[in-house]
């Protein structure tokens, strides 16, 4: 085993492991395949362009996981993972992107000849139903190669295990937040009348990965997004070869990441005078952001938060039927979030210092918008900003 020095210790991990199990007992799994990257990173350390062919991580109700790879990657595991040699097994090559066998086949197999699987009636193993990286097929190689047992959704099990933060995670989040600032910095610095958006990007790409000159960036889950003119109505639009024009404003969302941690971190760009519709809303939403950070409290739910900011907008003649925030810290394409926590209405999960949260403040209109989000995390004493920008709209000539 090759693990970085950086990562977390041999203990954290233990815990982690231990929480995982505790949530299985609950939920009497006998077993939980974990096939999320980032679930399998928290668990493992295991870091790799690899999640495009099956792989996965087998959790059994006592003792040790096993992690499931493509021989090619199980070979590089030894790299980042904490896993001993005997914990790790790669599948032959001969099973990728065949019509008529599958990785899955191969790995329930194992699982049965390994005993991962406690023997007895009515056994349920549970799975991550909702994994980008966990396909129909898979399940149902999976499913006829574990005839005798239960396969259950587990509810994003490890995503709550996950939710709240150890120290070292964030510590890890502090560093993805300083270099989210200085990528957005870079970005704005960069759009500028007859510029290509492609060429903006490119900028930003770089300082991605450059990072700061304490710490080197990583790749994010998502690429920048940067809808522009008209398109700054609708979120998630990347870029094009155009140039940017005086008179559009643009909406920019990245992240600054480090060792998958993300940070993710949007700002609005005006070239030239801005409408006043525009310059009013940017008023109205950093005042809507003021009281969010404000409310932001461990004790306080997450649908209070929404109702604080509801509370300024509305008074405005304003609404938002998106949901605010949501929790972040570990990301793999081809999301940063965790798929837990939201800041919406109907959320009635109760804050605890450690979870962390993108707070984005989207206003998409019909053929304009504003964006204005900070990634934050929650103390004993109230919230922690990661990165220290101004929130007002920025104005380029």
């Amino acid at each position: 085993m090759q693990q970085s020095s950086l990562g977390p210790d041999a203990a954290e991990y233990a815990q982690r492991l231990a929480r995982v199990q505790e949530g299985m007992a609950e939920r009497s799994f006998a077993a939980l395949l974990v096939t999320d990257p980032a679930n399998m990173y928290y668990l493992t350390g295991y870091n790799a362009w690899s999640f495009y062919t099956p792989q996965c991580l087998v959790v059994p109700a006592s003792g040790p996981p096993v992690l499931f790879a493509r021989a090619m990657d199980a070979a590089g595991a030894g790299f980042t993972a904490w896993l001993p040699p005997e914990q790790i097994e790669g599948y032959p090559e001969e099973l990728v992107h065949r019509p008529k066998v599958h990785p899955y086949d191969w790995i329930a197999e194992r699982v049965r000849e390994r005993g991962l699987i406690e023997p007895g009636p009515d056994r349920c193993v549970g799975i991550e139903g909702d994994s980008a990286f966990f396909t129909a097929r898979g399940y149902l190689a999976l499913r006829a190669g574990l005839p005798h047992v239960r396969l259950e959704d587990s509810q994003e099990l490890v995503n709550w295990v996950r939710v709240v933060k150890s120290d070292h995670e964030l510590a890890q989040l502090r560093i993805a937040g300083s270099i989210a600032q200085q990528v957005m910095e870079v970005a704005l610095a960069a759009v500028a009348p007859g510029r290509r958006q492609c060429d903006v990007v490119a900028e930003i790409a770089a300082a991605q990965a450059r990072g700061t000159a304490e710490h080197g960036g990583d790749y994010p889950a998502l690429v920048p997004m940067l809808p522009t003119g008209k398109g700054a109505g609708t979120p998630h639009l990347t870029w094009t070869e155009e140039e940017f024009r005086v008179g559009e404003a643009t909406t920019i969302e990245l992240a600054g990441v480090y060792r998958r941690y993300h940070a993710p971190l949007a700002r609005t760009i005006m070239l030239g005078e801005p409408p006043r519709r525009l310059a009013d809303t940017a008023a109205i939403v950093r005042d809507g952001m003021a009281e969010v950070l404000a409310t932001l409290r461990p004790g306080r739910t997450a649908h209070e938060i929404h109702a604080a900011w509801n509370a300024v907008i509305s008074a405005h003649g304003l609404t938002k039927e998106s949901r605010i925030g949501y929790s972040i810290g570990l990301g793999y394409p081809p999301d940063w979030g965790e798929r837990t926590i939201s800041l919406r209405p109907d959320e009635h999960t109760v804050l605890k210092a450690g979870m962390c949260f993108h707070v984005i403040l989207g206003m998409w209109m019909d053929d304009w918008g504003y964006e204005l989000s900070e990634p934050v995390a929650l103390t004993a004493d109230g919230v922690e900003r990661l990165t220290d920008l101004t929130q007002n709209l920025t104005i380029g000539r």
